[in-house]
């Protein structure tokens, strides 16, 4: 697990969509796709439901998104200091 891949999974469940989250992060769609499925297999577990409407995180992802956040915040800190 990457901090890209974390930053992936965080703005795709801000935007609920993976188009979305690839036009913020200025990759494809379909490299969020394989960074979230990266993730998933990773973690043994689906963070995302995909619907016609976009991506609804699952219970799993609920769960895992706080702790992805304060991943980066982490991350930033570390970087900042």
């Amino acid at each position: 697990m990457d901090l890209d891949t974390v930053r992936t999974f965080v703005a795709a469940a801000d935007a609920g969509q993976f188009r979305e989250a690839a036009a913020e992060l200025a990759v494809t769609q379909q490299a969020v796709s394989k960074r979230i499925a990266a993730l998933e297999r990773s973690l043994g577990v689906r963070l995302f439901t995909r619907t016609a409407r976009g991506a609804e995180l699952t219970i799993d992802g609920q769960a895992f998104l706080p702790h992805a956040r304060e991943l980066l915040r982490v991350a930033e800190r570390a970087v900042a200091s």
